[in-house]
């Protein structure tokens, strides 16, 4: 058995964050919360703006290019060609589509209003008011379909874990896998580098919150 660091810590705090703040979202929308789910939606596109940075320059399984395969590369899995350490080309496609829809979802939030108008994003003076509740219509259009892609994953982590006999969900707390022949262990990016991704995703967010003022 070999052990390897596979995920780096920046990688899985961004994860399980998606699965708190999700519920959040939901139900602070459910309730009619919208302090508050304005907050969480902030905090949510700080998160996604710095998976995707970590997606460009963070550690060897973070990013884009190590697991965002073409359609050669799927088959090839789905034959049973072994994939390299890190998302498989089928995962790799799913993270894509996750952060695509959660982008797309909290973009939506901004332009959004309420259905009496009189709560609204804080990007919505940016639309007209048609525009503002086509864009609420969307954002819950875009919950339904992020749910979709939640069930999906959950039951891909069922099937690997019961079917297949791979554990994927240990690795991503603990952050190690062990493999049964020697693999290289994944470059793992500097703590530095992902605090200037943080902090330049909380920038971003912080901004976004005031309106998106420019000069």
């Amino acid at each position: 058995m070999t052990t390897i660091r596979l995920w780096d810590l920046s990688v899985r705090l961004i994860h399980w964050s998606f699965v708190l703040l999700l519920p959040a979202l939901w139900w602070t929308g459910e309730e009619g919360d919208l302090e508050r789910h304005k907050t969480v939606g902030l905090v949510m596109l700080g998160l996604v703006a710095f998976r995707i940075l970590w997606g460009l320059v963070g550690s060897a399984t973070a990013r884009f290019g190590s697991f965002v395969r073409g359609p050669g590369a799927v088959l090839a899995y789905l034959r049973g060609e072994a994939a390299q350490p890190g998302h498989n080309p089928i995962g790799g496609l799913s993270v894509v589509l996750m952060l695509l829809l959660l982008a797309g979802q909290a973009g939506f939030g901004l332009f959004a209003q309420d259905v009496d108008g009189m709560e609204s994003g804080p990007l919505s003076y940016l639309v007209s008011y048609e525009q503002a509740d086509a864009a609420r219509e969307w954002h819950h259009l875009g919950f339904d379909l992020i749910l979709i892609v939640v069930g999906l994953h959950i039951a891909a982590i069922l099937f690997y874990r019961f079917v297949k006999r791979d554990n994927l969900m240990t690795p991503m707390i603990t952050g190690r896998r062990s493999y049964d022949t020697a693999v290289q262990e994944p470059r793992m990016a500097p703590a530095w580098l992902a605090a200037a991704c943080a902090i330049a995703a909380a920038a971003f967010a912080w901004w976004i919150a005031k309106g998106a003022p420019l000069p």
